[in-house]
């Protein structure tokens, strides 16, 4: 992966090559969903290794979509790993990216794009300031927002499954929104509540 990692600014305006990326890819939600998951001390934090596929997914995850191919669940991890996991073979790898340039993508541009952990750590500590560190607020607060975030996950993935099954004409939908909810039922005392309620209030009706 070409890292040529440009400095930070330091009052000269020079950017690092992460956050030249997230301006050329409009990817500005990135950023800060990075930092979430590198300091975060839930089970949806990603150590910085993980957190560069991360990125470098999402590169190839637009270039593939500008091009108008529409990849499917799984296609994007599975098209990065075949480009670059030590383990695939070359022939698999020739046939991944003929199959790209055929749709248009500048697969050499691309790669060269790929950043390593390194960047993302130096994007994270002198781009954002960020610090991992262990978190201690309660529990029930840190609990709470690790639950917000997947429940955020699992709206988002429902409502990108739903948009390619409607593109693709498998069902009839028209303008829609998805409504993710948990709600929790203790069946000792039978009061229900929503999670947050839940945590909020510190348990159900038993705990009085």
């Amino acid at each position: 992966m070409g890292d040529a990692d440009e400095p930070s600014d330091g009052g000269s305006g020079r950017r690092t090559k992460v956050v030249r990326l997230i301006e050329e890819y409009e990817l500005a939600t990135l950023g800060p969903e990075m930092e979430r998951r590198w300091t975060s001390d839930g089970d949806d934090r990603l150590s910085l290794r993980a957190l560069a596929d991360h990125f470098n997914q999402r590169l190839l995850e637009t270039k593939m979509t500008e091009a108008g191919m529409q990849p499917l669940s799984g296609e994007i991890e599975n098209t990065y790993r075949l480009l670059t996991d030590d383990d695939v073979g070359s022939a698999d790898e020739t046939r991944t990216r003929r199959r790209l340039e055929r749709n248009g993508v500048d697969v050499e541009r691309l790669q060269s794009d790929f950043v390593t952990y390194q960047a993302i750590r130096t994007y994270l500590k002198n781009d954002r300031g960020a610090e991992h560190a262990t978190d201690d607020r309660p529990r029930t607060v840190v609990e709470g927002e690790n639950i917000q975030r997947l429940r955020g996950r699992t709206k988002t993935v429902t409502e990108g499954r739903l948009k390619q099954l409607q593109s693709a004409d498998h069902i009839r939908l028209g303008e829609f929104r998805v409504f993710a909810e948990i709600n929790v039922l203790c069946e000792d005392c039978g009061a229900r509540y929503e999670v947050e309620e839940l945590l909020e209030r510190g348990g159900c009706e038993c705990s009085s």
